[in-house]
């Protein structure tokens, strides 16, 4: 009788190798946290002087396709400038090219009425013969200069319209060149954005909330103005105490690190945060750039620099240091541009 191999165990021989299969497609199974079997291992999280180097690697790629974009743009201006230039020449061509017909015609006309050379030879008399080939050589001497201003004219229009193509097939490339360089300079200030999120978010992780140990955090500024080298001169204070009145350089007080760093570019603030509320130009809080000041309370008594992400440096109170901090923590009151 035949058994019945779904309800009776296998022979040993078949256990084993059972067995050995089984062993065999563990082994290739990668092992994973729970949840995440299968699955390669996440890329590490990169390191903040990681973010900060690629958030400047990108800035420097903005700068020089913002560069690039400038160039075309001058030469599209140039470009349409030149199109202008041969519409001119080709209206002030076509006028001239206009009258000079007109009159080609009305000599062609005069001849035809008066029968032309072979008519006024028959009139005249042998005792003129003179006076016959001076009117011909005047009348010859006409026609070849009318025929020659034609040709100059006919020539300058048809420069003119040559120009004119040359130009705009010129637009139509410049066109296209600055289209490109703006659409990647979009894709790349979209990318900044999304980087130096997470590289602010991370570097206020790591600086330290107000009332724990302060961390020194390396940022980058982007700009090569005066304003920009003042913050990023002030992020070197970084870990400095603050002592009220002090300006300087191994302690601050809030106004005092603004002034000493605007010092460093030669530009000179009083120590009071009131007279440098008013010692440069008045903007809004969407308008902030790195090296801007930044102020709060109504009475203007704290003031910081702006380094951009919604972040600051400032020298805080007494019993802190000189760090980073959110601009959100405390009540605002303005920012000012102290320069460029």
């Amino acid at each position: 009788m035949k058994r019945n191999s779904a309800s009776e165990p296998p022979e040993p021989g078949s256990r084993r190798r059972l067995a050995a299969v089984v062993t065999a497609l563990v082994l290739t199974i990668p092992i994973g946290p729970v949840g995440t079997a299968g699955t390669a291992a996440a890329d590490p999280e990169p390191t903040l002087k990681e973010l900060a180097d690629r958030a400047e690697k990108l800035h420097t790629q903005i700068g020089t396709l913002s560069e690039q974009y400038n160039g075309q743009r001058v030469k599209l201006k140039d470009a349409e400038k030149a199109v202008d230039d041969a519409e001119r020449t080709l209206r002030a061509s076509q006028a001239d090219l206009d009258v000079k017909q007109r009159r080609a015609g009305a000599l062609a006309q005069q001849e035809y009425m008066t029968g032309g050379l072979n008519n006024t030879l028959a009139l005249m008399s042998p005792a003129d013969p003179e006076t016959f080939l001076g009117r011909a050589a005047t009348t010859y001497a006409i026609q070849r200069q009318h025929g020659e201003q034609l040709g100059q004219v006919t020539r300058a229009r048809k420069a003119a319209e040559t120009a004119r193509t040359g130009a705009k097939a010129r637009i139509a490339e410049v066109r296209r060149l600055v289209d490109d360089l703006g659409s990647r300079r979009d894709k790349i200030t979209k990318l900044v954005a999304k980087v130096e999120g997470d590289l602010f978010g991370r570097a206020l992780g790591e600086a330290g909330r107000p009332g724990t140990p302060a961390k020194r955090v390396e940022l980058p500024i982007p700009g090569q103005g005066k304003a920009a080298t003042a913050a990023r001169w002030a992020l070197t204070q970084q870990l400095k105490p603050y002592v009220w009145g002090a300006e300087g350089p191994g302690s601050y007080d809030c106004s005092g690190l603004v002034m000493a760093a605007y010092k460093q570019v030669g530009i000179s603030l009083p120590h009071y945060t009131g007279h440098q509320w008013t010692a440069g130009k008045r903007i809004s809080r969407a308008e902030l750039r790195p090296g801007d000041l930044v102020f709060f309370y109504n009475d203007l008594h704290h003031v910081g620099i702006y380094l951009g992400g919604g972040m600051m440096v400032h020298a805080p109170r007494t019993g802190d240091v000189v760090r980073i901090a959110a601009i959100d923590r405390r009540p605002w009151a303005g920012a000012v541009r102290i320069a460029a």
